[in-house]
């Protein structure tokens, strides 16, 4: 009887110990699971983390492109207008004196005004903007136009000289 009740013992000690491993691979599985879980959630913060910075590295180029547009259109208009101003022509020298006259007079006049409406109104944000104004026009009326010699840009233009 020894040998049934040992092999009763040893069926139930198997049982016991296979119950117990059964349960410690799946307390096992439940930590694997946590830490492949926790992988991937780091995994997916670097992946959002990456995708902002690409979205910050286009927006910032965008910027600069919007910005590069603006500056080549403002360079353009400037080229038009010395090009305008180039292409007066043969026309009597009094006609080009006067022409030549337009900027200056009318500068003159635009601080003229801006001096009267701050003294006028004695509003800061008014006066601002008139300042800004008469700043902005008498830096793109002037603001490249220096005799430039012929190795300057390789294209320059003789211009008419005004009486001295």
């Amino acid at each position: 009887m020894a040998t049934l009740t040992n092999l009763t013992l040893d069926a139930a000690a198997g049982g016991v110990f296979g119950l117990v491993g059964t349960a410690l691979g799946r307390v096992a599985g439940f930590f694997e699971r946590k830490q492949v879980h926790a992988q991937e959630q780091a995994q997916w913060r670097h992946e959002l983390a990456l995708h902002e910075l690409s979205m910050k590295a286009r927006a910032q180029e965008t910027e600069q492109e919007l910005a590069l547009a603006a500056q080549a259109g403002s360079w353009a208009g400037l080229e038009a207008s010395i090009i305008a101003d180039a292409s007066i022509g043969k026309a009597s020298l009094w006609v080009i004196n006067v022409l030549r006259l337009v900027r200056p007079v009318l500068t003159l006049l635009l601080w003229l005004l801006t001096g009267w409406i701050f003294a006028m109104t004695q509003d800061g944000n008014i006066a601002d903007a008139c300042v800004f104004a008469a700043t902005a026009a008498t830096l793109w009326w002037f603001g490249d136009r220096a005799p430039r010699g012929e190795g300057a840009t390789g294209s320059a233009q003789r211009l008419p000289r005004p009486l001295s």
